[in-house]
């Protein structure tokens, strides 16, 4: 297997949207900001993250810390986090982590915390359960995890999240590696369907929070 810190050797990847050009390449730290704040607007109505910062009008902002720190602090480093391009414009963004690597290091933990709580304030003690909640049903074999996708509204419905599923799901394929997501819409379900995903089952939450598909994607050899 290539290593996980690096670029994945088949990327960037290129795709066509309806007749709109697109790219796939893997994220830099000069990239984290802007990502951020598209994912941010990706999943302002997430409904998990609704549950988590019910205020509307401080959400987006919380939301984009959120994104920076688990980008630039928890992510980056394992070469997994791969944004689709239409020239300069960040269209959208994926954040996988590879095998064994699915929970921030300590390092990280560390560095992350004080981020986390100026983006969660008050609802640290739900985000805590919620957390506690994905540990317990995570499968512990070997995987590559989708911790996020999110495309700018913009953009939906226009092919980019398949092409930045293709482009990775590619690369579990060739390594012979499963992958593993949850799923917080239906929609969203319908799509990792398409991709391979199997549902396992739906995620043990807690109380008041929204369902949580759990799902596995066996390598296609």
């Amino acid at each position: 297997m290539a290593t996980v810190r690096g670029a994945p050797a088949e990327l960037p990847y290129c795709g066509d949207m309806a007749s709109h050009p697109a790219l796939v390449r893997p994220a830099t730290s000069a990239d984290v900001k802007k990502l951020a704040a598209v994912l941010a607007l990706a999943f302002y109505d997430d409904p998990p993250l609704i549950w988590l910062l019910p205020d509307p009008a401080t959400r987006r902002g919380r939301i984009t810390r959120m994104f920076a720190t688990v980008i630039g602090i928890e992510s980056l480093r394992y070469g997994g986090v791969d944004i689709a391009c239409g020239g300069e414009k960040i269209l959208g963004g994926a954040v996988w982590l590879p095998p064994g690597h699915w929970q921030p290091g300590l390092r990280e933990q560390i560095r992350a915390v004080p981020n986390h709580a100026l983006a969660l304030a008050a609802a640290w003690g739900r985000a805590a359960r919620y957390g506690h909640a994905l540990e317990d049903a995570h499968p512990r074999e070997p995987h590559w995890y989708l911790k996020a996708i999110g495309i700018d509204p913009a953009w939906q419905g226009r092919g980019v999240a398949s092409l930045l599923l293709r482009s990775r799901l590619k690369r579990c394929d060739q390594d012979g590696q499963p992958a593993y997501l949850e799923a917080s819409k239906l929609d969203g379900v319908s799509l990792y369907e398409h991709f391979g995903f199997r549902r396992t089952g739906n995620v043990d939450m807690p109380e008041g929070a929204p369902v949580l598909t759990a799902m596995w994607r066996a390598p296609v050899t």
